[in-house]
């Protein structure tokens, strides 16, 4: 069964898309197909995954007003491994139609139900906001990973964060599901790190990952070179981190698969 899981947080800069581009490129490298659907008008997964955002024929944008089927806008790259549905600047007028549409919540559930079989993987980015398109992405999902930086802010947006995952789950989307938390950027000289990291294991228990992703030069270099981390420092912290997450992701859903059974 295909494992659709959005990457989300209200809060900017915690990792979101670092995370998205370098995950799918893990899940890929161990041989998983991967769809990476960019739901941020800003594109950043877009062009760290080595598309020109601005030179796109046909984006996600198009998929969500019925203009044009996944399939059509979808662009597959044979050098990282997955495919993407790309996104740039005209998201946002998307977004801006949609609030007049019956239905407007499941515009992406809908248009991607045909493709995702396709996939074992799907990853979706979401805007730093939890506004209609980060919506769309958490009804299209059955599992959320939350990104975080381990700081005084960080907890605090996240409660806002779990209650509309449950209001999600209660009106609409009864699948999805708190996948885990990550945490990035982490500094394991900063006390206040330390202090965060075991408040939300305290808290969290075995939803937070065991993974930890590391501050890392090349892996802030990376997207600059439209790269995910593993071809452009396949050698560095980050790209093992972020492949020892996908390991991680792999054993709980094996783990899940074998509960289920």
């Amino acid at each position: 069964m295909t494992k659709i899981i959005t990457i989300a947080n209200q809060k900017g800069g915690v990792g979101k898309t670092t995370t998205t581009v370098n995950l799918a490129a893990a899940l890929a490298a161990t041989k998983r197909r991967v769809l990476l659907i960019d739901m941020d008008p800003q594109g950043n997964a877009t062009m760290g995954s080595g598309v020109d955002k601005n030179s796109l024929r046909l984006s996600v944008c198009d998929v969500l007003l019925g203009d044009c089927s996944v399939a059509e806008a979808l662009i597959s790259l044979p050098e990282v491994g997955f495919d993407i549905l790309p996104a740039n600047a005209d998201l946002t007028a998307a977004e801006v139609q949609l609030m007049n549409r019956i239905g407007r919540e499941k515009q992406l559930a809908l248009a991607i139900g045909p493709v995702v079989s396709g996939y074992d993987y799907v990853l979706i980015d979401c805007p730093p906001s939890l506004n209609m398109l980060t919506v769309n992405a958490l009804v299209a999902a059955n599992g959320v990973v939350i990104p975080m930086q381990c700081e005084y802010y960080a907890l605090e947006g996240l409660s806002s964060l779990l209650d509309t995952i449950d209001q999600i789950r209660i009106s609409v989307n009864p699948d999805i599901k708190l996948e885990g938390l990550l945490r990035t950027m982490y500094d394991p000289r900063n006390n206040l790190s330390n202090d965060v990291s075991s408040e939300l294991v305290e808290h969290f228990g075995e939803k937070v990952y065991r993974t930890v992703i590391p501050r890392n030069v090349r892996l802030a270099e990376a997207p600059s070179h439209g790269q995910p981390i593993l071809q452009y420092e396949k050698s560095s912290r980050g790209s093992m981190a972020y492949l020892a997450l996908a390991g991680e992701v792999l054993r709980r859903d094996a783990k899940q698969d074998h509960y289920l059974s």
